[in-house]
């Protein structure tokens, strides 16, 4: 902040937030408008204001006590899908993330407020209490889970009496997968198939686990057929993702300490991760424990891997089998933008016999999953799906990857409202189907 700063404004805590952004963070953007083509929301809208250099200006101006946090302000500023397209497009290299988010934070924490973005207690509820914990979201899941499995849910959902849920409500019943599969526990350690190359933690995600599970499975059995020795700490947690980006610091910051005490970081040589979002929360744990214990967080986060990135850089082993089919990659956006992932998934995808890849118009333009975005912001979040798709479409593939759960969940929701057949699957699925098949 600068000196003569106020402290406090209308709706958010200035000194909070000072303590969390360094004000050369707002400096920093020159308001070139190169983020602008990148952006999501401003694509849709064209609003100046639902642009990276607009919510600067503006988060810049209430800093600067020059606006006040208003209903209006709130609404841009909660409107943004936190993708990170605008780092990649900025040549000055803005951590506009490092920004919005305290931003975010700050927003929620306040009693006055308001709109669209502001969580209600329901959701509040699911969302810091119910899915950062595999057992519970099982629980919570079991009555779907066994209507799905007798043929009726898919009866309910048509007859239009999910409608009388609350809207949040509707919209979790409308995101699930078509099936909901039984857990599948995994051993605390899986020995490696062949010579031994290196030993790595696997992080299993709490939604992913429950969602697709089987890709928790595939992502094992791939890092065993390329010599990995595998650790999955059984106390492992939440990366935290869903607290902080939903506005409580607090719970993501423990679930963060948790982590670092679940793996053994300084014996392994990687810890692997098949979730973008969850990735790239672990490759933040510098910044979010930066008051708590910075030097295990930095050696924990040097330690991260997505899985296409580990195994690319480690040498992956090819498949023999083929498999016959056609393929389009979306980049998720906190694997291409927040950790600059791209070329990886797609080596792996291409070195599978038989495999097809196809291009995908506008591929770094975000699905509108962006975590829990689609439960708060529905109306942006099925605009940009229903872009996606058409995208998707255009392309002719009967398979879609992507390496995040969130993005496999949206696009697989709007796939099925378009009733085509369009599978959607992780590109770790694909690959171990292709290493299953030499069997």
């Amino acid at each position: 902040m600068t000196k003569d700063s106020p402290t406090s404004a209308p709706g958010v805590d200035l000194g909070w937030l000072a303590d969390r952004i360094d004000y050369r963070r707002y400096q920093e953007c020159v308001h070139c408008g190169l983020c602008t083509a990148s952006c999501p929301t401003y694509l849709v809208t064209g609003d100046e204001n639902d642009s990276p250099r607009g919510r600067i200006y503006l988060m810049r101006g209430v800093t600067d006590g020059r606006i006040s946090a208003s209903d209006e302000v709130r609404k841009h500023l909660d409107l943004c899908l936190d993708c990170r397209a605008c780092e990649t497009a900025c040549p000055s290299g803005v951590k506009y993330g490092q920004m919005i988010e305290p931003y975010k934070i700050a927003m929620q924490m306040s009693p006055s407020a308001t709109g669209q973005g502001k969580l209600g207690w329901l959701l509040k509820t699911i969302l810091h209490q119910i899915f950062p914990y595999r057992d519970r979201t099982r629980l919570a899941l079991a009555p779907v889970r066994a209507l799905k499995a007798i043929g009726v849910y898919g009866l309910i959902e048509k007859s239009g009496l999910f409608k009388i849920l609350p809207k949040n409500l509707q919209a979790m019943a409308n995101m699930l997968p078509e099936t909901l599969p039984a857990a599948q526990p995994l051993p605390e350690r899986l020995p490696a198939i062949g010579p031994q190359r290196a030993k790595v933690g696997l992080f299993i995600g709490c939604v992913a686990d429950v969602m697709y599970p089987g890709t928790n499975s595939a992502t094992a059995r791939v890092l065993q057929r390329n010599g990995c020795e595998v650790v999955i700490p059984p106390n492992q947690v939440c990366c935290g993702a869903i607290h902080y980006h939903s506005g409580a610091e607090e719970p993501a910051v423990e679930l963060a300490r948790q982590n670092l005490q679940a793996f053994p970081f300084d014996e392994l040589d990687a810890i692997i991760v098949n979730a973008a979002g969850c990735g790239a929360m672990f490759k933040d744990y510098t910044h979010l424990l930066h008051k708590v214990d910075p030097q295990a967080a930095a050696r924990f986060q040097a330690k991260v891997r997505d899985i296409s990135e580990f195994l690319v850089d480690l040498g992956p082993v090819a498949p023999k089998a083929s498999l016959p089919v056609e393929v389009t990659y979306h980049d998720a956006c906190h694997l291409c933008h927040a950790q600059q992932i791209r070329s990886q998934p797609r080596k792996l995808l291409e070195m599978i016999p038989g495999l097809s890849l196809k291009p995908l118009p506008e591929a770094e333009i975000c699905c509108g999953a962006a975590g829990t975005y689609n439960l708060t912001q529905p109306e942006m979040s099925r605009e940009l799906g229903e872009r996606k798709y058409a995208h998707i479409e255009k392309t002719g593939a009967a398979v879609v990857a992507t390496g995040n759960v969130g993005c496999m969940m949206q696009i697989a929701k709007i796939v099925r409202d378009h009733e085509k057949p369009i599978e959607v699957v992780h590109p770790i699925d694909l690959l171990d189907r292709a290493y299953s098949a030499e069997k």
